[in-house]
């Protein structure tokens, strides 16, 4: 199996509980409601939501007024994130390889889902996302922040997942053709265990 099959296995057999755990994440993160709210203030056009899970900030993002829509691996997410918002539209598909034609996206959310690729695909990745977004589209990236230069693999409650330095994913964005507008690092909240951070780029 792959890497994207194993991601794809391993957020199937959790679908549920993550839903029911996550469905209301945002109410306890300021500091990434903020982003998202300057993220919506400066996209103009249509907006992926990639590794939108069971779709609780793509629904965010269309309360923002956002033409949103996700893209997830997992069918077993897609299907719930269709019956939780039945008003927007959900797909399944790999960021690897997204079925969508060159320059058509206003912007991109990969909120915590890069974060499951192993080091050697993200360049590819982010080729991927700076092929679908129209010139002076926006990509915001949310991960798990580390100190060391190198990424990080840890024990993630579904599968192997990576820290990343935002200087290192910021020197990869940029060469992938993105400029950095903003960045934000914060210090973990109870019950997480890492820095979190998030990247804005253009």
């Amino acid at each position: 199996m792959t890497v994207v099959d194993d991601t794809r296995a391993a957020y199937d057999a959790v679908a549920p509980v993550y839903a029911e755990l996550f469905s209301d994440m945002l109410a306890t993160l300021p500091m990434e409601r903020a982003l998202l709210a300057a993220f919506a203030e400066l996209v103009t056009g249509p907006v992926a939501d990639i590794g939108c899970g069971p779709g609780q900030v793509t629904a965010h993002l269309h309360s923002l007024g956002l033409t949103a829509f996700g893209i997830d691996l997992s069918p077993s997410m897609i299907a719930l994130a269709r019956e939780a918002h039945p008003d927007l539209r959900f797909e399944e598909g790999s960021m690897t390889a997204l079925d969508l034609a060159d320059g058509v996206l206003g912007g991109i959310l990969a909120f915590y889902s890069v974060i499951h690729l192993p080091p050697r695909l993200l360049p590819a990745v982010f080729a991927e996302f700076r092929r679908v977004l129209a010139p002076g589209g926006h990509l915001l990236l949310g991960f798990f922040a580390g100190d060391d230069p190198l990424p990080q693999e840890f024990d993630h409650k579904v599968t192997l997942a990576y820290r990343w330095s935002p200087d290192t994913l910021a020197d990869l964005l940029r060469r992938a053709g993105f400029a950095e507008v903003a960045r934000m690092v914060r210090a973990p909240h109870e019950g997480e265990r890492f820095q979190q951070a998030c990247l804005l780029v253009s």
